[in-house]
């Protein structure tokens, strides 16, 4: 658990609780026409903490509404470790729900801050994730965030840290056939001297074969970084990206000073998520070098949901990606 002051910042940051908790090849499924698609955007998922309220209210009745939406995988977060369940549910409950659903879920976020931390000993048990994982079909026990105890001074050596201990993750994740991921907010592309960022470090010091990347598009965007170039530097490393629209009114990136020390309390206050389509974000530019990205599974997330009906809001980002992202 988390102490209050931790909790606060993130209930006011906006950041999942995914992130608070932690938090075959390509998905086959069946398309309009009957045939079968490999293609990770016609087969698009959803991070469920986009609806956490109706998850934590009624786990069974919106994960029913998001397969009839046309979804076909979920993103998990929010594990209760102790007592090895997802939103009261036991990972067995769970799991039968899905299937009753024809949904799967090859991803959850899981709460590695204390395990990527280099000041915390008491780390967390990963095994129990793996478990979870395994029980559920999962293929990706993702670490969804950096240490969050203070988030503003990390450096270099916290990022070389944090490779080192992803790598032993995977080789942990491996012998039961899962594998590790990392997903980025923006703080992973501060500047921390001589251009070198939090992300790339992170990709430069893990193994591939050991460790993959979840590209959140949004954030990436926001911190003023470009998707493709990232594609190019670090071919075939995203393979998980979250579909993330940002607000036209709020759509300017990140300045960072020169010194790189913008407090990220102060960013989040020019921060406004949108629906799919809706917003400013380049999607066909950048989903046309998926492959370069080596991408596997894509996910609808908004981080917070300004329409009054939230599985409307899900199903108009849906609806987009299929008419849009997938030819």
């Amino acid at each position: 658990m988390m102490n209050n002051s931790r909790r606060q910042f993130l209930k006011q940051a906006g950041i999942g609780l995914s992130a608070a908790y932690l938090m075959p090849n390509f998905i086959s499924c069946q398309n309009k026409a009957g045939a079968v698609s490999d293609n990770p955007l016609q087969n698009i998922g959803v991070q469920l903490y986009s609806v956490r309220d109706l998850m934590d209210k009624d786990p069974k009745g919106s994960l029913e509404q998001i397969a009839k939406i046309g979804y076909k995988h979920v993103e998990l977060y929010g594990i209760d470790p102790a007592a090895k369940q997802f939103w009261k549910l036991p990972y067995k409950e769970l799991k039968k729900i899905l299937d009753d659903n024809g949904l799967k879920t090859y991803s959850g976020h899981y709460d590695m801050s204390k395990y990527l931390s280099k000041s915390h000993t008491d780390k967390e048990d990963l095994s129990v994730y793996f478990e979870a994982a395994k029980e559920l079909g999962q293929e990706y026990v993702i670490a969804p965030v950096t240490p969050m105890f203070d988030i503003n001074a990390l450096k270099k050596d916290d990022y070389l840290y944090a490779a080192e201990q992803l790598n032993k993750a995977g080789e942990e994740a491996k012998k039961l056939g899962l594998k590790i991921a990392y997903h980025n907010h923006f703080w992973e592309f501060r500047d921390l001297g001589n251009n070198t960022v939090g992300e790339e470090v992170m990709l430069a010091f893990t193994e591939p074969e050991l460790v993959d990347f979840e590209l959140d598009l949004f954030w990436a965007e926001k911190a003023g970084k470009n998707a493709i170039a990232l594609f190019e530097k670090f071919p075939n490393r995203f393979k998980l990206w979250h579909v993330k629209d940002m607000d036209k009114t709020k759509s300017n990136p990140i300045e960072w000073p020169k010194d790189g020390k913008l407090p990220v309390e102060q960013i989040f206050k020019d921060i406004r998520y949108t629906e799919v389509g809706t917003g400013s974000i380049s999607f066909n530019e950048i989903v046309r070098e998926k492959n370069k990205a080596g991408l596997k599974y894509a996910f609808v997330e908004q981080d917070d949901i300004y329409m009054p009906n939230k599985m409307e809001s899900l199903k108009k980002s849906y609806d987009y990606v299929q008419a849009n992202l997938i030819k």
